[in-house]
């Protein structure tokens, strides 16, 4: 779908093409883009098509560049939210191309920062200014992946709190979702701060003074979410290893279980199937409830001693488990004796 729009009195209208004026600058808005529509993109305006191919590239790394029809092809990494996708959050990269009055940007997806600029909640953009433009498109990107990583740091919170009690596949395949999502965050801030150096010292794009601080502020708050995607990164990674090894762990104790019941009934085993053969049975000369009885009683002493060896099993987790709260509390007191005797100590100084 392609929009066109223009800035009247500091706000965006739309218009329609056989409308639009040709003294006032005209920006091109071009989501969830066709064929027909990158076609006729090209056609009007002379833009290569290895850069159309580019822009709808998924993978498509942030760059500036000059092309052969005399304009500037800007992509920007910007981050997508979409609940339905196997991966809710990801980036897409959106193309600025600059060609006399007119700015264009081209996305394959519906893009809620391009949204933004239409509905006038971006402030203080000027379209007679195109560089500062792109920086406000940089800018509102970078809001957007911070607001976006604190989504994915609650949700994986929330994830973690429902892991205590159980432990099942969708929230582990979840919680890996949320990890794809911040490796993409970061692959693509950090694109974006390599576009921002090159837009400092490119000569494509020329920057006033005012423009020159607000794309120091930008950087600023580039490097913040690089930050933030690499911590929360490094956090979900070791909360993915915990639950790994507990559950290895849970696994681990459930075996000793089931070996020391086998175990057990091993011996049984080995004298019923012994004499199940042709032999004769040892009491088989004696009549009445006797053979039972005995066999009754060999039973009942293979279940007590499984259940006297999985109790000494369990009851050595639990002096270990008391052992560490132990020897955790004495680290804490040793710890307060310290801090106290260090406070004594300036005090006499």
């Amino acid at each position: 779908m392609i929009t066109y729009w223009q800035q009247l009195e500091g706000n965006f209208s739309k218009v329609k093409k056989n409308t639009i004026d040709e003294t006032l600058p005209l920006w091109i808005d071009a989501r969830n883009v066709t064929r027909d529509e990158t076609t006729l993109l090209q056609e009007e305006y002379q833009i290569e098509q290895d850069h159309i191919l580019d822009i709808l590239d998924p993978d498509e790394l942030s760059r500036i560049e000059e092309g052969d029809g005399d304009y500037i092809l800007t992509i920007v990494r910007v981050p997508v939210y979409d609940p339905q996708a196997e991966t809710p959050y990801f980036t897409v990269p959106v193309g600025i191309i600059i060609k006399g009055k007119t700015i264009i940007t081209i996305c394959w997806t519906d893009c809620e920062l391009l949204r933004d600029f239409g509905i006038n909640r971006v402030r203080n953009v000027r379209l007679n200014d195109f560089p500062s433009f792109i920086v406000h498109i940089l800018n509102r990107a970078n809001l957007n992946f911070l607001r976006y990583l604190k989504e994915i740091n609650r949700r994986s919170t929330s994830i973690q709190n429902e892991m205590r009690t159980e432990i099942e596949n969708h929230e582990i395949l979840q919680l890996l979702g949320l990890e794809k999502s911040l490796v993409y965050f970061a692959t693509s801030l950090k694109s974006n701060s390599l576009l921002l150096q090159k837009m400092k010292t490119t000569r494509l794009i020329k920057f006033d003074e005012e423009d020159i601080d607000f794309v120091e502020g930008v950087a600023i708050d580039n490097r913040q979410a690089i930050e933030m995607a690499d911590t929360y990164s490094n956090i979900l990674f070791g909360v993915m290893d915990a639950f790994s090894s507990v559950t290895s762990n849970n696994l681990n104790v459930v075996m000793k279980k089931l070996a020391i019941i086998n175990l057990v009934m091993m011996a049984p085993t080995f004298i019923t199937s012994f004499f199940g053969m042709n032999f004769r049975l040892p009491f088989e000369t004696y009549s009445g409830y006797i053979p039972v009885t005995i066999a009754t009683i060999l039973c009942l002493l293979s279940v007590g001693i499984s259940w006297i060896l999985l109790n000494v099993n369990s009851s050595s987790i639990k002096n270990a488990k008391k052992a560490r709260k132990i020897s955790r509390s004495q680290r804490r007191k040793v710890k307060a004796e310290t801090k106290k005797l260090k406070k004594q100590e300036k005090r006499l100084k």
